[in-house]
């Protein structure tokens, strides 16, 4: 019996030392938990955020700077005992607030009581300074040192972006694993699309805390520690004070202005109007600040030069004209007269040659250059003669860069619209189309869809005589000074540079002696250019105007679309003479020009 009761014993106590093992295992291989209190308690773990590259301006200005900002990180396991109302006096909080963040803590994916969580975000200097002589009385609570963005002027948010807390939504599209809840990264602009040169690369470093959760110096003397790496810094290709200035011309008006270097493709200013204030989108009050401006109903955030479709209006005439050179339909000396009773015209004018009617902007003209092109007589039947005479003008327009995506190193470019045989079998349901259906896209109006960057790459292009390069807002990454390969490509038309001639000869009539001569001519430089009145019934014309200067050796292109505001010889023919005396002359020497476009009352 007493062998009996030895036995169980022994095998009560083996039963015993098993089950201790097997807890042993799953406390010190399988369970984590424990394993983290007792890092939490001795060791603190503390990111350490990269500095975000720099953005400069194509003369070295400092557009985008970092300036100091801190977190208030908790680590809940250690808050005992918190004073409430000495707490949010010091945070300048409400004992609603207090709750909310505090649920909104717990709701979090990252949040473990045993590990620091973010509690408050994006404190400013000024808030630090309250705050650090008291945030040893609140245990639990450390402060976590960043940067965010500043700006050297309140200008190019749209070209620049913004940069926030990444989104739930972002962050469960992240294939990299590189962001984590409460990381910053670029929204839009510059920001959002070189965020992989701009972001740089985080830290690490791991502290050593007694008891009481004083830092007692580093853990394995920083042998595991990682040094963060800051991001590259760019040069823009923007001049500031040319982009300050084109601000000020559009403030108060709808539209946009877009500048650039022909042989270069390098974008000197985009101005998006209206737009918002960059520094309101930075600090604690993002949040409220973002919902105020996208709800803002004249959309600050929609960037018009890349986004806006417009019709090209009269200064698609130019590409009708080139069009037809390389198709033989006109030579420059063709005349056509001005017959009115087919489709309306304005001006003065009669019979001219080529020259005549770009400078006159003679609708019936180019009217009846479509018809040529598109009615050749290859066959016996209209609509097959239409189907393969627009196949081939769509291949021409095309080619300049309509209808398609330039491929801007910005987010959300649009296409445009460039109308070809399918799109009309479409429109039309499948029945039968020619000439005379679709004859206003000859006076850019009609179904062509342009957005204002095209056009200004349309202005590069003619004074090219024949390329474009991509435009891009960037001019180098980091201390090579070189552009991006995709940013030395030369784009060719299908049309002969020989007939580029032509286009300069007449652009340059339209501003000494045509539409655009009161408002768009320099005294000492010769400016090529075209207007345009984009219809827009029944509100009033798009104001329209492309230009470039000098006509030998450009140095600058432009296009200015102000929305609503009548006439291209008005609005848009005033701002982009005055950006280009800006940008050639360093100001204008003419402010009765400057007077009335501040003032804004083209209608009048």
């Amino acid at each position: 019996m007493n062998e009996g009761r030895r036995e169980i014993i022994q095998i009560a106590i083996v039963l015993v030392g098993i089950i201790f093992l097997i807890k042993l295992f799953f406390i010190q291989i399988l369970d984590s938990r424990y394993a983290e209190l007792a890092d939490s308690n001795a060791i603190l773990r503390t990111v350490d955020y990269p500095k975000r590259g720099l953005i400069k301006d194509r003369n070295g200005k400092l557009v985008v700077y970092n300036t100091p900002e801190f977190d208030l990180l908790i680590i809940h396991k250690e808050v005992k005992t918190l004073d409430t109302a000495r707490f949010l006096e010091v945070f300048d909080m409400t004992p609603a607030d207090l709750r909310l963040k505090f649920k909104e803590l717990k709701a979090k994916r990252e949040y473990s009581p045993l590990k620091p969580t973010t509690f408050l975000t994006q404190l400013s200097t000024l808030d630090f300074a309250k705050i650090q002589d008291n945030i040893d009385e609140f245990k639990g609570f450390y402060i976590q040192a960043r940067t965010t963005r500043a700006y050297h002027e309140r200008a190019a948010a749209n070209a620049i972006g913004y940069v926030s807390e990444i989104s739930k939504t972002k962050l469960a599209k992240d294939k990299s694993g590189f962001y984590k809840q409460g990381d910053y990264i670029g929204q839009s602009g510059i920001e959002a699309y070189y965020e992989d040169y701009l972001r740089g690369q985080r830290g690490v470093t791991y502290s050593l805390r007694n008891v009481d959760g004083v830092v007692k110096g580093s853990f394995r003397n920083g042998a595991i520690d990682t040094l963060s790496i800051p991001g590259q810094d760019i040069t823009a290709t923007i001049d500031l004070d040319l982009q300050v200035y084109g601000e000020m011309l559009l403030k108060g008006k709808s539209g946009s202005i877009i500048a650039i270097e022909p042989s270069t493709g390098e974008i000197l200013a985009m101005v998006s109007g209206p737009s918002y204030d960059p520094t309101l989108l930075t600090g604690r009050r993002y949040s409220s600040n973002y919902v105020l401006i996208s709800n803002d109903t004249n959309k600050p955030l929609f960037n018009r030069p890349l986004m806006a479709q417009y019709r090209p209006g009269s200064i698609f005439k130019i590409a009708q004209a080139m069009v037809a050179l390389q198709e033989g339909v006109i030579k420059e000396d063709t005349r056509i007269r001005c017959d009115r009773s087919i489709i309306d015209c304005h001006g003065p004018h009669s019979n001219e040659d080529l020259r005549g009617a770009i400078t006159n902007s003679c609708n019936p003209y180019f009217r009846d250059v479509l018809r040529r092109m598109l009615q050749k007589g290859v066959s016996n039947n209209p609509f097959d003669d239409s189907r393969i005479g627009l196949a081939e003008w769509a291949k021409h327009i095309g080619s300049f860069g309509f209808g398609k995506r330039l491929g801007i190193d910005l987010p959300n470019e649009k296409r445009g619209l460039v109308p070809d045989p399918a799109y009309y079998d479409r429109a039309y349901g499948g029945r039968p189309w020619k000439f005379s259906n679709i004859y206003s896209i000859a006076i850019g109006e009609g179904e062509n869809m342009v957005v204002p960057l095209q056009m200004a790459n349309f202005a590069a292009t003619i004074a090219n005589k024949g390329y474009y390069i991509t435009p891009h807002l960037v001019k180098s990454i980091g201390d090579s000074g070189k552009p991006l390969e995709q940013y030395i490509e030369r784009h060719f038309t299908t049309i002969d540079s020989t007939y580029f001639r032509v286009a300069a000869d007449a652009m340059q009539n339209v501003v000494e002696e045509g539409t655009g001569s009161y408002r768009a001519k320099l005294k000492d430089i010769i400016v090529c250019g075209k207007t345009g009145s984009v219809q827009n019934e029944p509100r009033p014309d798009h104001s329209v105007f492309i230009a470039y200067a000098p006509k030998v050796n450009p140095k600058i292109a432009v296009s200015v679309y102000v929305e609503y505001s009548g006439q291209g010889a008005r609005a848009a023919a005033s701002i982009a003479s005055l950006m280009i005396e800006k940008y050639l002359y360093g100001g204008t020497k003419r402010p009765q020009i400057e007077e009335y476009v501040l003032r804004g009352k083209f209608l009048d």
